[in-house]
């Protein structure tokens, strides 16, 4: 199972990832991305390559 990860340091709150994922696996709480739903991530890495600041692996 894939599963995105999010790095709270590099993470500046922009919400790309929120906007860009099609299995709406992240929410912006405090300022940074939060992982909500991980076993709906399908994999696609659209938030891994869309975030700006590179917070986000997926693996």
């Amino acid at each position: 199972m894939v599963r995105p990860y999010v790095d709270k340091e590099k993470c500046n709150g922009c919400g790309t990832c929120v906007q860009v994922c099609p299995m709406k696996v992240f929410e912006v709480k405090d300022n940074k991305a939060e992982v909500v739903k991980p076993e709906a991530c399908i994999g696609c890495r659209a938030c891994e390559v869309s975030c700006p600041n590179k917070a986000i692996e997926v693996k």
